[in-house]
């Protein structure tokens, strides 16, 4: 059949018999990669990620002795892929408030320093041990329980550190069932022979170990950074980790 060309002719190609086949089978193998099951489309965290209109937030507060005012951080997460297998909560923002304005600066310039971090997403969770190797010149202090705080920095890393377990963003090492009954049983021990060669009064003592809740006399263990450390048969031992120095 002859086909009138009614444009100039710029250039042209020969068609070959096999150039026919395979683009006849190409349509024919459109429907059926179609008909793959969709992939799901995974949201991680990354700096391009916008900010939502509401975020899930959590406050804890901190009473130091080196601060006359309580501080409340504020720790504010990014729900990525919400209602899907996916689902996860990771750290977007930080805020501290505090009545004490004396380290203002400072405060501010941590929470925007952290925020950024958080924001450029991967794994944040090497900011916990970098806030809590810091040290106080002036000295640290102990927290209820008798936990050892060495400055107000490491303890508002210990309050991410808390909300990163809480999101299941850090897993805390299990303590096998051997090493709690070991530790039972040499706090027993401990308590026993002191309840026999004290001579505090009973009152005085039961008052000393409530505001730890370890015994009078325990000092800060290594591993832990816990007062828990006692001398039991000439040999150091964490009634708290089950830490001893005598292996």
């Amino acid at each position: 059949m002859a086909i009138k060309i009614e444009k100039k002719i710029k250039g042209y190609n020969v068609v070959k018999p096999e150039d026919k086949a395979a683009s006849a089978a190409a349509p024919a193998a459109q429907p059926a990669a179609s008909k793959e099951a969709p992939k799901a489309e995974v949201i991680q965290m990354h700096e391009s990620l916008e900010r939502p209109e509401t975020l899930v937030g959590s406050t804890y507060k901190i009473k130091s002795p080196l601060f006359e005012h309580a501080l409340y951080v504020t720790v504010n997460d990014i729900v990525l892929n919400a209602g899907t297998q996916y689902e996860q909560r990771r750290p977007f923002e930080i805020f501290i408030n505090s009545k004490n304005m004396d380290h203002f600066q400072w405060i501010v310039a941590l929470t925007r320093i952290l925020s950024a971090v958080f924001r450029k997403g991967g794994d944040v969770t090497f900011l916990v041990e970098e806030m809590k190797a810091v040290f106080d010149p002036r000295g640290g202090y102990f927290k209820a329980g008798g936990v050892y705080m060495p400055s107000i920095v490491a303890e508002i890393g210990g309050v991410i550190e808390q909300h990163m377990k809480t999101i299941g963003l850090i897993h805390d090492p299990e303590m096998d069932e051997s090493t709690r009954k070991l530790i039972a049983e040499k706090r027993a021990a401990y308590e026993a022979a002191a309840n026999g060669k004290s001579a505090v009064p009973a009152a005085a003592e039961a008052k000393s170990e409530s505001a730890t809740g370890f015994p009078p006399g325990a000092t800060l263990c290594v591993k832990c950074n816990t007062q828990a450390l006692v001398l039991m048969d000439g040999c150091q031992t964490c009634l708290n980790c089950g830490y001893s120095k005598c292996g």
